[in-house]
C-alpha cells in the first residue's frame, strides 16, 4: 500500500476517533444529569455521522480520496433526516407536558459535529461541541438562576383576640407583597376568633419569614403553618 494512502487513510481514522470523543464529551452531560441518551448513544451518532459523511466522501471514488466522480452529499444528506427518527425517541410525552426536547436536540447537534469531523473540519467541530456542553452545562444553570422563582403557596391558622387585627395583618402582607387568596374566620369563644388564611407568598419573602412576621404582632397567635405544595 503506497505511503500516500497510508497517510490518506490515517486522516480518516483520526476524523471517525475525533468525532467519538467530541460525541462522547456531550454524552458525558447527559449522563451526569441522568437523560435516557447518554455517553454511548451520543458517541454512537457522532461515530456513524462521521463515517457516513466519509464514506460519502471517499469510499466510492476509487480509495484516491477524489470524489470529483460522485456526490459526496448523496448519503451525508440523508443523515440530517435519519437523525430525526432517533431524536424522536428521546421525547417524551407526560401528559400535557413534553420531556427530552433538549436531549433531543442535543443528538441533532451531536450529528453535525460528526459530519463536521467526517468532512475534516476539526475546528469547526470542536468549537461546536464546546458550544453545545456549555450551553447543557453552565449555561442551564446560569438561564435557571436568572428566571425568576415563581411564588408559593401558603396555608396558615391564626387566633386573634380581636378582629381588628386583620388590619394590622392586611397592612403586613401589602409590606411584604404576600396576596391573601382566600380567608375564613370563625368565633371560637368569646374574645377569641380562629382565622385561616391561603396566601400566596413571593419566594423574595419566603413563608419561614411570613409566619415570624405574623407572630410578632400583637394579639395574634399562630396555631398552624405549612407550604401548599401547586
Amino acid at each position: 500500500m503506497p505511503a500516500g494512502d497510508l497517510t490518506f487513510q490515517g486522516d480518516l481514522l483520526l476524523r471517525i476517533l475525533v468525532a467519538a470523543v467530541l460525541g462522547a464529551a456531550i454524552g458525558i452531560e447527559r449522563e451526569m444529569h441522568d437523560h435516557p441518551a447518554g455517553t454511548r448513544t451520543h458517541l454512537l451518532v457522532a461515530l456513524g455521522s462521521a463515517l457516513f459523511t466519509v464514506l460519502s466522501a471517499h469510499g466510492f471514488g476509487g480509495g484516491t480520496g477524489d470524489p470529483t466522480t460522485v456526490d459526496p452529499t448523496r448519503i451525508a444528506a440523508q443523515i440530517v433526516t435519519g437523525i430525526g427518527f432517533l431524536g424522536a425517541g428521546a421525547i417524551i410525552h407526560y401528559g400535557t407536558s413534553v420531556r427530552g426536547l433538549t436531549t433531543a436536540a442535543s443528538l441533532w447537534a451531536t450529528a453535525a459535529i460528526g459530519l463536521a469531523t467526517g468532512a475534516g473540519q476539526y475546528v469547526l467541530a470542536a468549537v461546536t461541541a464546546v458550544i453545545v456542553v456549555v450551553s447543557l452545562g453552565p449555561l442551564n444553570r446560569l438561564v435557571s438562576a436568572l428566571r425568576p422563582r415563581a411564588p408559593r403557596s401558603m396555608q396558615i391558622r391564626l387566633e386573634l383576640t380581636d378582629l381588628e387585627a386583620l388590619g394590622r395583618i392586611s397592612a403586613l402582607f401589602a409590606e411584604l407583597r404576600v396576596e391573601m387568596t382566600a380567608i375564613e374566620s370563625r368565633r371560637v369563644r368569646k374574645g377569641r376568633y380562629e382565622v385561616d388564611l391561603r396566601l400566596r407568598v413571593p419566594a423574595s419573602s419566603g413563608s419561614q419569614a411570613v409566619a415570624q412576621a405574623l407572630a410578632a404582632l400583637p394579639d395574634v397567635d399562630i396555631v398552624e403553618a405549612s407550604d401548599i405544595l401547586d
